[in-house]
């Protein structure tokens, strides 16, 4: 006898296959379709009834914040008010999953009367809506995943992965890179990092600064104050250098009775990384990984110190 588990097992097995499926389908009319999108001037407008809708809804919203302005539109609000927002400069896509659903089918001449292109998307290339469509792209499964093979649920997924491709697509054509994501994101972690910069968290009040003849015994002293793990240097109100709590361990173990009698300029490190107020997280980050450390200095044209980012500090 089967489990709950088995059940489940069987039904994402078989909208896995419906999505590999899908694979030999695509042709000349997909790379078309791009292309419609692609020259677009205006908005691509996702249209589509019932669970297509929401499929519908969730592929607008992929391709908006992929750089591609999209919306969707339930067909039956069309007929009270909502054609107003459609241009000439539009382009459709219109879902139905028998390329037959009558509500989507009413609505298919008011777009065909203001010559706005549409991209069709069925599992029928025989449908009303293949024949009314410029270009139609077959999604078609053998069977849903339902046991009665009649709630959708491959077909829906199949629907949205083709979606997903089409954003896919349309993201390498358009050389879509992360900072244009962040863009579309500025909420979100990645457009955090990739929007803040260093001015927006460096630390600028009691920055450790400490003279380059400072004996270590002193220095120790004023490192651990600082509460950043480390000392900057500064001369003629340049920085020339930054020591670190391990550049003094390093030194301790290597001195040892003879510590004291060096100074912070027997040990630091001259030229210590640092960056501009304006340079991204993401630019820091990278920063601090290639060179495995923890912090970098903020400095103007001058190098005059403005500020220290370290590694929490970017955990925006």
């Amino acid at each position: 006898m089967k489990s709950i588990r088995d059940y489940a097992i069987q039904c994402i097995k078989d909208e896995a296959n419906a999505v590999l499926a899908l694979i030999p389908q695509l042709d000349e009319q997909f790379d078309e379709a791009v292309e419609l999108m692609y020259n677009c001037k205006g908005k691509v407008i996702v249209t589509g009834v019932g669970k297509s809708g929401h499929i519908g809804a969730k592929i607008a919203a992929t391709l908006s914040s992929t750089g591609t302005p999209a919306f969707y539109i339930n067909p039956l609000d069309v007929f009270h008010g909502d054609l107003g927002v459609m241009t000439k400069d539009d382009v459709v896509i219109a879902m139905s999953n028998s390329g037959q659903t009558d509500e989507l089918l009413r609505f298919i001449p008011m777009v065909l009367h203001m010559n706005i292109p549409i991209i069709g998307m069925s599992g029928n290339p025989e449908s009303l809506l293949a024949k009314y469509s410029n270009v139609h792209i077959k999604v078609h499964v053998e069977k849903e995943a339902c046991p009665l093979n009649l709630a959708p649920t491959s077909s829906t997924t199949a629907a949205l992965v083709i979606g997903d491709a089409l954003a896919v697509a349309l993201m390498e054509k358009r050389n879509f890179k992360p900072q244009d994501f962040a863009q579309f994101h500025p909420g979100g972690e990645l457009g955090k990092r990739l929007l803040t910069t260093a001015a927006d968290v460096m630390r600028s009040d009691d920055l450790p600064i400490i003279p380059e003849n400072m004996h270590l015994g002193e220095a120790i002293i004023e490192v651990s104050r600082g509460k950043l793990g480390l000392g900057v240097t500064i001369d003629n109100d340049r920085v020339i250098g930054l020591i670190t709590d391990g550049d003094i361990r390093r030194a301790m173990e290597k001195w040892q009775a003879e510590f004291f009698n060096h100074t912070v300029g027997d040990i630091m490190t001259r030229n210590p990384k640092s960056v501009s107020p304006t340079t991204k997280i993401s630019q820091i980050q990278a920063i601090m990984q290639k060179h495995k450390i923890h912090t970098v200095l903020v400095v103007d044209d001058e190098k005059h110190l403005m500020g220290i980012v370290d590694h929490y500090s970017c955990m925006v």
